[in-house]
């Protein structure tokens, strides 16, 4: 279920106050395990110690713009693992490069490795035939976070759930990360999914995400331990109604080899993999910055026990952050609803004489149409302070010859999906969270902050391409001129411009541009909802 889905069931749940019930965690035989000690040897750790001797204190990390990228890290991370491979997702597809994906967990779960998944329930289906058969290996377990359907006989319960249970449902775990012998992860904001890869033939997510090794890597385990043994973590073994036996994992062991000879190379998920990952970290060839770096995690109390005090992590840290910036602020954010109080932050940057610029999604180019409800009234406020705001279009690179595959350029759909916010070009800070009040009060999220102004100034360049006008509409407020001018015409009179570039040159929009009726009538909509801390 997408994001937009999510918030329109939300919306229509709020008037129903029925109770479900489900089994407790504790019914279920549910062993608590932790990750790999930090310094048990592996070949991870051995190609990593030297490295870490002479940067102490600082980790790996390497930014992963493109989806091939992405996909080639994950697939070579998990090739890599010898003991443990620890993935969690809050969407996680059994589509093409999903299957490869998987493929590569079943491959390490064969070599002795132990394989744990953590799947967010709001977009797992519990018949899902993959992962239902890995989960019968003896090397790998799956568990279902927060299930509010999931335990259910009938696909007609499970709906009903989502009507019922309000408070379980609008919560979720958005967490993504994939550790491999808790010597390496990577976190960012693709979950597991063609559209995050650029596999899908209808739809781009333009995503970042980070790879990293050494100190904070641990880190990023411990969090995903305190997920994996939460009282919501419940094993897919309880919930799944289906029974696997050897010859069905036989069946799907088969099966995912096939669809790795056929698709590994369509998918160009190879080249990472021709050399050991720990070879090339041993002979450097990964071109790993090493820097200052921490990690910052919602605990899963959040969700467990919600609590109007609980501050999150994440946006703390990033809070912070913001207040000392000095002359810029780069917000990445594809749903963006700052609210009075994230307005006044961003004022009081500009005052101070810093830039603040945000790119954040058009309403042609969101997945999540009703967020646009939330966002659209604070870019007047917004601009009125001296932020820059551009929305990115869901055409991208028009004019600029055949597009590419990766995060800037594709033939399908665009999406902005990337979190990462840039401070004074020397800090980057990337993960799951978006600017909303979603993430600050009901998701769980991490966030990743990284000292270092060769790994900020390159998620700066990736900014200043993306609010190019070829790849987005730069937003502004109409001048008196163009408001008469609008107006001595009979069109619609708006306190905002739209400016791109198309084919036929530089073009100018005075509403939501290429958004057709649907879209303006369900933003309209959905202003008129008390959904504000849906969104």
């Amino acid at each position: 279920m997408s994001r937009f889905g999510a918030t329109a069931a939300a919306v229509l749940a709020l008037t129903l106050t029925a109770c479900a019930t489900r089994p407790p965690a504790t019914a279920f035989d549910r062993p608590v395990s932790h990750a790999l000690e930090a310094t048990a040897p592996t070949p991870l750790q051995t190609a990593l110690a030297p490295l870490e001797t002479a940067h102490p204190g600082e980790s790996g990390v390497r930014l992963l713009p493109s989806g091939t990228d992405a996909l080639q890290a994950r697939i070579a991370l998990a090739r890599a693992a010898t003991k443990t491979l620890d993935m969690q997702y809050y969407i996680a597809n059994e589509d093409s490069t999903g299957k490869l994906l998987l493929g590569a967990a079943l491959y390490a779960a064969d070599r002795g490795v132990r394989v744990r998944m953590l799947v967010d329930d709001l977009n797992f289906k519990d018949i899902d035939q993959i992962m239902a058969a890995l989960n019968s290996h003896d090397n790998i377990e799956i568990r279902v976070f927060n299930p509010f359907g999931s335990a259910q006989q009938s696909f007609a319960q499970r709906t009903q759930n989502i009507f019922t249970q309000l408070g379980h449902f609008t919560r979720r775990m958005h967490n993504k990360s994939m550790i491999a012998d808790n010597q390496i992860a990577i976190v960012g904001g693709r979950n597991l999914g063609d559209e995050y890869f650029s596999a899908s033939p209808t739809l781009q997510f333009r995503d970042l995400d980070v790879f990293t090794a050494g100190p904070v890597a641990h880190r990023i385990s411990a969090s995903f331990d305190d997920y994996w043994n939460s009282a919501l973590a419940y094993p897919l073994r309880a919930l799944n109604k289906q029974t696997f036996d050897a010859a069905d994992l036989d069946k799907t062991r088969d099966d995912l080899r096939h669809h790795w000879r056929t698709q590994a190379d369509p998918l160009n998920a190879k080249p990472l993999n021709r050399t050991p990952l720990a070879e090339q970290i041993a002979h450097e060839q990964l071109e790993l910055i090493w820097a200052p770096t921490e990690f910052e995690a919602d605990s899963p109390s959040k969700i467990e026990h919600p609590s109007d005090d609980y501050k999150s992590p994440p946006m703390e840290r990033l809070a912070a952050l913001i207040k000392e910036a000095k002359s810029e602020f780069l917000i990445l954010s594809p749903y963006f609803v700052p609210h009075e109080v994230g307005v006044k932050a961003l004022s009081a940057l500009t005052q101070r004489g810093a830039r603040v610029a945000v790119l954040t999604n058009s309403l042609a180019a969101t997945d999540a149409v009703a967020v646009q409800s939330g966002y659209a009234p604070y870019r007047v406020p917004l601009l009125k302070s001296g932020v820059e705001l551009y929305e990115f279009k869901a055409i991208q690179g028009e004019g600029e010859g055949k597009p590419t595959a990766g995060l800037f350029g594709s033939q399908s759909r665009a999406s902005l999906h990337a979190k990462a916010y840039v401070i004074d070009r020397s800090i980057l800070v990337i993960g799951s969270m978006n600017l909303d009040p979603r993430s600050a009060l009901l998701n769980t999220e991490l966030a990743l902050v990284i000292h270092n102004k060769t790994i900020a100034e390159q998620a700066m360049l990736l900014f200043e391409r993306s609010v190019r006008p070829q790849s987005a509409y730069r937003v502004e407020l109409a001048s008196p001129d163009e408001l008469a001018r609008l107006k001595s015409t009979g069109s619609p009179v708006s306190p905002l411009i739209w400016t791109t570039e198309e084919r036929i040159g530089t073009v100018t929009y005075n509403f939501d541009p290429e958004a057709g009726f649907y879209r303006n009538a369900m933003t309209g909509l959905f202003t008129l909802l008390p959904v504000d801390e849906q969104l």
